[in-house]
């Protein structure tokens, strides 16, 4: 009796946990802040909903160190199981994303992807001399082997992914005690899993997936924003939004919406640049290319000061973010020349036009009366006569006796007089 009580609580503590969620969750691109924020979310809803397992899907180039150890931490804290995937094929866990896939419970990749290249990057290295990087590198490297022992993972391989930034395939990640299973797709990693005994802090959890539902946390509509606004190349376009829209709005006043357009594109690029490793010279120099610009529109300096303000974009550009970042980390030097050439070439339009319009005749007023083509109604002579421009007849005086029926050309205006000469028309 004893043994069949045992069997039926066994049996119904397996229902128990085998209606407990599966919680999937994507993350696809740079770790950043905002994927930080996801992770965090994601386990603390698994939490307190009493989920008996999370799995991350990851597939990216790394990121932030800042954004993967607050990943990192809050994994190594979790109540539960937390399985972290390399999917789908030719996608891989690089940088940051090595130490995350290690600190989970549970390290899966598909075949066809890969994991390494693990090595700290500076922003701007040629600012750190040798002694600095070689702590930085010592540092990173006792993180991950700590992360490592903390999971029974290989760890002079994971101390070489820092230090002389190794990559591996997911066949050598299994086989070198990296990861700790393949699977194809999702179905086949549940299978693999299920039964599976995982320690959790001093507990040990076994996992019954078979009848489990699964539940798919997404991003919310917030922080897919957030995620596309942190990429280094929509936080620099908005940044040149924001400049058009201002020189728009100070050239045409009362305007408005190119004014706050312009304003809330600003607010939104210092946002991201406030998540991205930027260099503060290179906002600097931005930002006092704003100044130039817009003191172009109110000062005359044929054309100076614009030049000067494209110099400091384009100088603020490069230096913007470090030069030695991955390519997911700054601005491509592709969107850099396009753009600084289209906002030099709308700066020259804008001056252009402005030229233009201080040159241009007077086309109305007595003064646009000068140079106009008009016919002699009387006999004009130094004394007077009458003159028809424009359908209005004019007194007018010339220096020459002029014919009745002539045709004239106004040469000067004075109070309600013109003074006139003959047309000369060319033959």
């Amino acid at each position: 009796m004893g043994f069949v009580g045992f069997s039926a609580l066994l049996t119904l503590s397996l229902l128990i946990n085998s209606e407990k969620p599966i919680y999937c969750a994507k993350v696809d691109g740079v770790i950043s802040p905002v994927v930080a924020e996801y992770f965090v979310k994601v386990i603390d809803d698994a939490e307190r909903n009493d989920a008996q397992l999370v799995i991350f899907t990851l597939d990216t180039p790394g990121g932030l160190d800042e954004s993967m150890r607050t990943i990192v931490k809050r994994i190594l804290n979790s109540k539960v199981p937390i399985c972290v995937y390399v999917h789908p094929r030719s996608a891989r866990a690089a940088s940051a994303g090595v130490f995350i896939t290690m600190a989970a419970h549970i390290a899966a990749m598909t075949p066809g992807t890969h994991i390494g290249a693990a090595h700290p990057v500076v922003p701007n290295a040629q600012q750190v001399d040798s002694i600095m990087m070689k702590k930085l590198e010592n540092e990173a490297a006792a993180y991950i082997r700590s992360i490592a022992q903390a999971r029974g993972r290989n760890e002079e391989w994971a101390e070489k992914a820092v230090r002389q930034s190794v990559s591996i395939t997911a066949e050598e990640a299994l086989k070198l005690n990296v990861i700790d299973l393949l699977a194809d797709n999702i179905d086949d990693l549940l299978d693999s899993l299920d039964g599976r005994t995982v320690p959790i802090n001093k507990d040990t959890v076994r996992l019954s997936l078979e009848n489990a539902e699964i539940v798919e946390f997404k991003m919310s509509l917030r922080e897919r924003i957030l995620l596309v606004l942190s990429n280094p190349n929509i936080a620099y376009l908005l940044f040149l939004l924001g400049i058009y829209g201002l020189i728009f709005e100070l050239s045409h006043p009362g305007s408005i919406v190119p004014g706050v357009i312009g304003v809330i594109s600003i607010i939104l690029a210092f946002y991201a640049f406030q998540v991205l490793p930027v260099n503060f010279a290179g906002i600097l120099l931005m930002l006092v290319s704003i100044a130039l610009f817009i003191a172009e529109v109110y000062i005359t300096s044929h054309g100076l000061l614009a030049a000067s303000g494209i110099v400091a974009l384009f100088l603020g550009s490069l230096m913007l973010f470090g030069r030695n970042l991955p390519p997911f980390l700054k601005v491509s030097m592709t969107t850099i020349i396009l753009s600084v050439t289209i906002t030099s070439l709308l700066i020259l339009f804008l001056i252009y036009k402005a030229i233009t319009a201080i040159r241009r005749k007077p086309v109305s007023g007595k003064e646009g009366l000068v140079g106009e083509i008009g016919i002699a109604k009387t006999e004009i002579t130094p004394k007077g006569g009458m003159v028809l421009v424009h359908g209005e007849l004019w007194r007018a005086y010339s220096d020459v006796h002029i014919e009745n029926g002539s045709e004239v050309e106004i040469i000067e205006v004075k109070g309600l007089r013109v003074k006139v000469r003959p047309h000369k028309t060319e033959e």
